[in-house]
């Protein structure tokens, strides 16, 4: 079984892998010495030349040397090759992750990419370390054996030969049936992981609910399934090892009995010996590459996944640095299936030094365009422009060293307070995090809860929604970027972290080209200019005062919301 899409991922350590079968050859070859120097010492013990006993025993002390030789080098250049493997595979599959930048991976969840870059990958090494030079030496092995013995007694020669084949066609007639149970296991695996992660992850919620009993359950359930699919791979590994057994023994059985054929007919006692001895070394290749077949399906169904991901689309980008400022959409249209349309035709500008709203209903397009201005993903038609020069002609890093993005689920990562705003900005000094904490109100709060070596829990988890929704404005202030994106930045928080968001907003807008996304109207309000999307196109543009003069779209959502804080508020 070669893949050779899974080949085509070691090109620079195919000459690691030739070095493995060549050394296996050498320990055969070696090994043959060792069973020749057996030989030919009894041979002459039978023909009386007791006084040449040496040479066979230098012969037999020699293979011997050589062979323990070889099996070491052979386990160190498979150690360089397994271990070199999996560190080229990790970094293309995070270099791919960093490439496709803020896109999703449909491929696979959280906890599928975690177990294909570990498990998986492991498995891998193991297909290329263990299974690929197996499978070249299994198909030279023979080969040799047969023009070594071939001069010794054909007939016994081309009959081990002949059986030879058969253990191949044995992995053939359980691979088709073996691949469709490595992949469902495979699936099973991730999906048990999956199931595990989202579990832990809502483990308050399922509380809350009183649901985590029947959560429990389903756990439960999906981890029989993955028992049985376990099951079945471990039958199916048993039936074949069965059949490849019975093969490889009752080949060795043909070729002993012809090579006490040959000794009846009068071919000397001592070739006869070698011949035995020679016999399990036809098949015994093929027969470890039979049980490496399973650990090669495994790795095959791991990497799989792993071309998957490596395949999916990139951004696109260039290598331009953008001179001017601001953003602009420019025509732009995008579907997500090719055939129904989410943008048709939007146009909206995003200049320096003014704030700039987009607003709409659920689903009139508002996550796409953020999507598309973020670099996530790229217009079917039209153009995103930075400066004037269209996304995909700039540089990546040169587009995202101008811009800063605050959304409603901002990543706050586990570590202290100083360590992330050093991941915006290595060179901060702390007076300067100490200035953009001030700027949103959480200096005191972090002076009295352990300074900037505060840690920061998982998911933000010891912080409230507003606390951390702040945090995320104030390392983006002190990353001073020339376009700030702020999406739904205010939603699920407190009135007080509400309205520093909204002032530091107002604020930046001052030498800034801000763009503000929100659900909220009455947060727009304060925006030199608001783009209203309705059905993927932009149905108004205007100030707050100019669109409610309208009375269009924006003054009928903008009513309704008013009239439902009312009855909120006298409720």
């Amino acid at each position: 079984m070669l893949d050779k899409g899974l080949l085509a991922l070691i090109r620079d350590r195919r000459g690691l892998l030739a070095g493995v079968v060549l050394l296996q050859v050498g320990g055969l070859l070696a090994n043959l010495s060792v069973t020749a120097g057996v030989c030919w010492a009894l041979y002459q013990v039978m023909d009386g030349q007791v006084d040449l006993l040496w040479q066979p025993l230098l012969l037999l002390a020699a293979g011997m040397a050589a062979r323990f030789c070889f099996t070491v080098w052979a386990g160190e250049v498979r150690t360089r090759l397994g271990s070199g493997v999996k560190r080229t595979l990790r970094r293309r599959a995070y270099d791919k992750l960093l490439r496709l930048g803020v896109r999703d991976t449909p491929e696979a969840s959280m906890a599928g990419l975690t177990q294909m870059t570990l498990e998986g990958i492991e498995q891998l090494d193991l297909y290329y370390s263990t299974y690929l030079p197996q499978f070249f030496y299994a198909m030279l092995a023979p080969v040799i054996l047969f023009c070594l013995c071939v001069w010794l007694d054909w007939p016994t020669a081309v009959a081990l030969l002949c059986c030879v084949p058969l253990i191949p066609l044995s992995i053939v007639a359980v691979s088709r049936y073996a691949k469709r149970i490595f992949a469902k296991y495979w699936g099973k695996y991730t999906s048990m992981g999956d199931g595990f992660l989202d579990s832990i992850q809502g483990l308050t919620e399922l509380k809350i609910f009183q649901a985590d009993q029947a959560r429990g359950v389903q756990m439960q359930a999906q981890a029989e399934e993955f028992r049985r699919v376990t099951m079945k791979v471990l039958v199916m590994q048993l039936a074949s090892t069965t059949i490849m057994d019975f093969i490889a023994y009752g080949g060795a059985g043909v070729g002993v009995c012809l090579s006490l054929r040959a000794a009846l007919a009068g071919t000397h006692p001592a070739v006869c010996l070698f011949l035995i001895l020679v016999a399990a070394e036809f098949f015994l290749p093929l027969r470890a590459l039979g049980s490496a077949f399973h650990i090669a399906m495994n790795g095959a169904s791991a990497g799989q996944k792993l071309l998957a991901l490596l395949d999916q689309p990139e951004p696109q980008w260039g290598g331009l640095v953008p001179a001017g400022e601001g953003l602009e959409l420019d025509g732009v249209s995008f579907s997500y299936d090719g055939r129904r349309p989410v943008l048709q035709g939007v146009s909206m500008a995003f200049p320096p030094r003014s704030l700039t709203a987009i607003v709409g209903e659920s689903g009139a397009g508002k996550s796409t365009v953020v999507a598309l201005l973020t670099g996530a993903l790229r217009a079917d038609e039209g153009r995103v422009l930075a400066g004037g020069i269209p996304v995909q002609q700039l540089s990546r890093e040169g587009y995202y060293a101008r811009l800063a993005q605050v959304s409603y689920n901002t990543h706050l990562f586990h570590d202290t307070v100083r360590a992330n705003f050093h991941l915006a900005c290595p060179q901060l000094a702390d007076a300067d995090i100490w200035a953009a904490l001030e700027r949103v109100g959480l200096d005191g709060f972090v002076r009295q809860s352990g300074g900037l070596d505060r840690v920061i829990q998982e998911e933000g988890s010891n912080l409230s929604g507003g606390q951390r929704q702040r945090l995320a404005l104030a390392i983006a202030l002190a990353a001073d970027r020339p376009v700030y994106l702020f999406d739904e930045a205010t939603s699920n928080i407190d009135v007080e972290s509400e309205g520093v968001i909204l002032d530091n907003v107002a604020q930046l807008a001052r030498d800034k080209a801000v763009i503000l996304i929100s659900h909220r109207l009455a947060n727009v309000a304060r925006a030199d200019h608001i783009y209203v999307l309705d059905g993927g196109r932009v149905a108004e543009a205007g100030s707050h005062e100019e669109l409610l003069r309208a009375g269009g779209v924006y003054a009928r959502m903008y009513r309704a919301q008013q009239a439902l804080e009312e009855v909120e508020h006298h409720g």
